[in-house]
């Protein structure tokens, strides 16, 4: 078990690397680009190359990129070209935000979608099945960006129960979290029941379950002990990607509700052309999925003692 974990976690290691050399080839090898992008489009040649001499950018490219790593090690991804404040302050303040979104949202998606799937897959064909499949279905079906306006146009301008936004400029409110959170809710809930609701119908079919049912184990018992466990490995492995999909998929949110977070912070980016800010959220996204992935293959084989072997 020590030495498949050494091994994940190596492969870690190597993929953060890889990725970010092609981020910093990407970005940085047209030095007088990077210069324009700080100091502005009417800068003269002769400015930009004070500023790239002046910041060591006329060093190998090699050497640049290894103190670049170093420094991203360190959470120095430099200055943010657009708010000219350190990227590293910016960043961890909007992951956090973004992490707040997300708890909200696994502390309600994890029991709802887990429940529907396991109810939809206990009982595989049934009226209860069909209608938890249909939903999981049609919410999975409707993008964010639609979803955001249907419930806007009936929480916010219809029934006025709810703000439009989110942007928290007089405090946290947990009000402005609702709407957001629900949006995320609808389409990742049904993905997950999905999942869950196949992985439990092929586990109720397995012959150790139905030997369980023959020999008078109680029902209730059986779903417990014996198929509830195998039938959590694959929505475990789902529910821990699902980091991935939150860290790109809320960009739609957070910029519809006008959310401080760490998609909006990435969309603002984009447009300005901030390479700081945009090669340090590159990196985040790019650790979170792969340490999720490293999570997940560590729980799958805890869940499942045979991966082991």
């Amino acid at each position: 078990m020590l030495i498949l974990t050494m091994k994940r976690f190596a492969s870690m290691i190597l993929i953060m690397l890889v990725v970010s050399f092609l981020l910093f080839a990407l970005f940085e090898t047209d030095k007088l680009e990077v210069a324009g992008k700080v100091l502005g489009p009417y800068s003269s040649v002769e400015q930009r190359e004070i500023w790239l001499a002046e910041n060591g950018y006329n060093e190998p490219f090699l050497k640049r990129y290894a103190l670049w790593v170093l420094d991203a090690t360190r959470g120095d991804f430099g200055q943010s070209i657009q708010l000219k404040v350190p990227v590293s302050e910016v960043l961890g303040a909007r992951l956090a935000n973004t992490g707040i979104l997300g708890l909200a949202l696994f502390l309600l998606m994890i029991p709802i979608a887990l429940c529907m799937g396991i109810f939809a897959g206990m009982k595989e064909g049934s009226l209860r099945d069909r209608v938890i499949s249909v939903t999981a279905v049609a919410t999975t079906s409707i993008p964010e960006f639609a979803s955001a306006t249907f419930l806007t146009a009936i929480f916010v301008f219809w029934l006025d129960w709810l703000p439009g936004t989110s942007s928290m400029v007089s405090g946290f409110e947990i009000q402005q979290l609702i709407l957001p959170v629900f949006v995320l809710l609808l389409y990742d809930v049904g993905y997950v029941a999905r999942m869950t609701r196949a992985s439990m119908a092929e586990v109720m079919t397995s012959q150790y379950v139905r030997t369980a049912i023959l020999k008078g184990i109680p029902y209730k018992r059986v779903i417990v002990k014996h198929a509830l466990r195998n039938a959590l490995i694959a929505p475990f492995t789902v529910i821990m990607l699902q980091l991935n999909w939150l860290l790109s998929g809320v960009i739609v949110v957070e910029v519809f509700f006008a959310y401080k977070g760490f998609g909006s912070l990435l969309y603002d980016a984009a447009l300005f052309g901030d390479i700081y800010v945009i090669e340090a959220c590159t990196l985040a996204a790019v650790f979170v999925a792969v340490f999720s992935q490293f999570i997940s293959d560590v729980g799958y084989t805890l869940l499942n003692p045979r991966i082991r072997f």
